[in-house]
């Protein structure tokens, strides 16, 4: 396996709570921390600004983990930038406490959204939240889930 550093800050860097009042806690990582992609294979694309990084992709930044078999990153024409990073073929994305899946990721660095479709489950210990969608502002650590929502609210105690 290859492995490329990125230098970019990555993925998740505010705290994400369900438009519910229940607080799930945070998908985070360590913006400081440094940006490690593994994967069986990279292609660049320079003209089209794009890296498409496939088969059994990790992305690790702090204790943020995600996988996915391809992930597309693009960057800006002016600077190289990353500006989306794009994850498709089942997506999972694991803290120290929470983890969320789907089948695709889109994140949108510049308007700040995480936009997680196909099959949706966030849990955090004993509650979980499922959707056909879920939009994470990453600014204002809001989220809003459509499409079916369903919410399993845990004890968490004896």
């Amino acid at each position: 396996m290859k492995a490329v550093y990125l230098t970019a800050a990555l993925l998740l860097a505010a705290p994400l709570q369900a438009q519910t009042s229940i607080d799930l806690g945070g998908l985070s990582a360590d913006s400081g921390a440094p940006v490690e992609v593994t994967a069986d294979s990279l292609e660049v694309d320079q003209n089209a600004g794009t890296a498409v990084f496939t088969g059994n992709v990790v992305i690790g930044q702090g204790a943020l983990r995600l996988s996915a078999p391809q992930v597309q990153v693009t960057y800006a024409e002016a600077g190289g930038d990353i500006t989306r990073m794009q994850a498709s073929g089942g997506v999972t994305f694991v803290t120290e406490t929470e983890a969320a899946e789907a089948e695709t990721a889109d994140y949108d660095l510049g308007a700040g959204l995480l936009t997680l479709e196909g099959d949706v489950l966030l849990t955090q210990g004993p509650s979980a939240l499922s959707a056909n969608r879920m939009v994470v502002n990453l600014d204002d650590g809001t989220a809003q889930m459509t499409g079916r929502v369903s919410t399993v609210f845990g004890q968490g105690g004896n």
